[in-house]
């Protein structure tokens, strides 16, 4: 990206001046090589969102920022409720794609004998890969229940415990929710899907605590050195697709009517005050439901599997957050209380100490942030913290620094799975040509993207985990 016209307001954040339309400025997070190395599109995306009517403050792009659909995945908007617009391309395609961090009772050292029995019941348990189907077959009644319920509704099926969903954001499910909103495709397209991980970057991941930042917070997460943890990274498979592929025509058609004539067609959208507005947060909130009810399954699946392993190890739920998401949240700008709606996509929620939006025993740490790291290297978990910049919101991953496609001609996916073998983590993967696109070098330092994040205020380290397992979707 070209930073000289980009504004330095301080080593990891930069601004661009409203211009061309633009009714907001553009802000960046990110040390100057992070910025230099992002794709030129993602100013020109940041810079189109900003042109959207009702925006709020400014248009976002965190750390781990790289181009998208509409929005650059990294992306955060606000809207004000009257004057605003709700885009299906800045929720993104894989509604409430999210990571689920599960802790365990075990140290590191009791899992170095038993890695390659658990690795592969870990991956006959969760199917994975394009269009694999689950252990649930639904019938259309109990679609509409599971888009109500979200993970609510696993729990009453016996996915999991009720201890859960004080844990996940939105409790489990999202309100709003109206399974009417949703087309019949996108209902076929979920009916077998619960339970299953998915394809893309999405994965299985049996990690250790290898570093501790803050060692009070670790406490308070119930983190110690040499843990092992558990994060699932998946979303609302091929319903949340199907969603984002039926609102977003219907959004471009009535544009027009509605005065809305974004320059970019993938920045469709629809007024929030408006019907077509209301259809798609209803459409979405049963998005955003199906993907918490699937990493609730997987979730029982993954302690079933454990425990076929190593009988009698318990496995709590730290948190559970979302990516790919609009929601109506309160905020304060200039010292005004506001109702606004915040787009995040590959984003993550960040609320601070004292959130009302916080279970009670996490009101005075902060909410857990999960970042994935890429196949192979750190991942970390985070903490919200006060006066975060952009209304609490924080980076998601490490984001992309090359596509799916250059990935495949760059990188081989047998290589890439001989190098994790010989670090010691297990890799189990339906196709190896697939793990190509998920190899280390197609992203961005994970470590880098994190020390970015922490510097410009958008969350705190808590500590660094590396991976010992990988099933991937």
């Amino acid at each position: 990206m070209d930073i000289s016209r980009l504004v330095r307001i301080s080593d990891h954040q930069w601004r661009l001046p409203p211009q061309d339309g633009m009714r907001a400025p553009a802000v960046f997070f990110g040390s100057e090589p992070l910025l230099r190395a992002m794709e030129e599109d993602v100013a020109r995306q940041l810079s189109g969102v900003a042109t959207l009517p009702g925006i709020v403050s400014a248009a976002w792009a965190m750390p781990d920022a790289h181009s998208g659909y509409g929005f650059p995945i990294g992306g955060v908007a606000a809207f004000d409720p009257v004057e605003g617009v709700v885009s299906a391309g800045g929720v993104g395609f894989d509604i409430a794609c999210g990571v689920r961090t599960l802790t365990t009772s075990l140290d590191r050292e009791d899992l170095l004998t038993v890695q390659a029995p658990l690795a592969d019941a870990l991956a006959l348990a969760v199917p994975s890969g394009v269009g694999q189907g689950g252990p649930l077959r639904l019938d259309q009644a109990e679609i509409d229940r599971m888009l109500r319920g979200g993970a609510s509704w696993a729990v009453g099926r016996g996915f999991g415990a009720p201890g859960d969903l004080a844990r996940c954001e939105e409790h489990g499910r999202m309100d709003g929710a109206a399974p009417g909103a949703v087309s019949a495709e996108a209902k076929a397209r979920i009916r077998d899907q619960i339970g299953t991980l998915g394809s893309g970057n999405h994965y299985l991941e049996v990690q250790w605590v290898a570093e501790i930042f803050d060692p009070p917070l670790a406490d308070g997460f119930g983190l110690r050195p040499g843990q092992v943890l558990i994060s699932i990274h998946c979303g609302s498979r091929g319903l949340g697709h199907q969603i984002g592929q039926d609102f977003l025509p219907r959004m471009l058609a009535e544009a027009p009517r509605r005065g809305l004539t974004p320059g970019d067609p993938e920045l469709a959208c629809a007024p929030l005050c408006s019907d077509l507005g209301r259809e798609y947060l209803a459409a979405m909130a049963c998005g955003v439901n199906c993907a918490l009810a699937n990493r609730q399954v997987i979730a029982h699946m993954v302690r079933q599997a454990f425990g076929s392993v190593l009988p009698g190890v318990r496995l709590n739920l730290l948190y559970d957050v979302c990516h790919n998401t609009c929601r109506r949240e309160e905020h304060v700008l200039d010292g005004r209380r506001r109702t606004l709606y915040v787009h995040r996509k590959g984003a993550t929620r960040a609320f601070g100490p004292g959130h009302p939006g916080l279970p009670p025993d996490l009101t005075a740490l902060g909410q857990p942030v999960l970042v994935g790291g890429s196949m192979g290297t750190s991942s970390y978990i985070l903490a919200g913290i006060d006066e975060n910049p952009a209304l609490d919101s924080a980076c998601h991953g490490a984001g992309r620094a090359m596509s799916r496609t250059r990935a495949k001609k760059s990188f081989r996916g047998r290589d890439v799975a001989e190098s994790l073998r010989r670090r010691g983590i297990f890799l189990r993967a339906k196709d190896l040509r697939d793990v190509a696109e998920e190899a280390p070098g197609a992203y961005k330092d994970v470590n880098l993207v994190i020390a970015s994040a922490a510097a410009a205020g958008l969350a705190k380290p808590v500590v660094r985990v590396e991976p010992l397992i990988c099933v991937k979707g």
